[in-house]
């Protein structure tokens, strides 16, 4: 997947791509790929990240994420239960210091 320098949207619940790059394989493990992704994960998380910290509902994303569909179900299978109990996403927000609420 590639992608450009300039990113789409730009908002404070945004991470870097670096930041990004620290998470990715924890992210793009969570799903078996059955074809090749046409959305950059990046966009998505950082949609994510959006919902999280704006509390706004999901027909509300920003039209410059990804559609919500898409992110919807990103969501649910990174925040999703294991059978320890906890979920990749809040694992992932407190690596990215993020904590439980998203909020940064």
């Amino acid at each position: 997947m590639t992608h450009t320098t300039k990113e789409k949207h730009n908002y404070p619940s945004d991470i870097t791509r670096e930041e990004f790059e620290f998470i990715r394989a924890d992210l793009e493990g969570a799903r078996k790929r059955t074809r090749p992704r046409d959305t950059d994960l990046y966009d998505v998380f950082c949609a994510v990240l959006y919902l999280l910290r704006s509390g706004c509902q999901w027909r509300m994303i920003p039209s410059d994420f990804p559609k919500r569909g898409t992110v919807r179900y990103y969501y649910d299978v990174w925040a999703g239960r294991r059978e320890d109990g906890t979920t990749l996403l809040s694992g992932i927000l407190k690596k990215i210091g993020r904590g439980a609420q998203g909020g940064g």
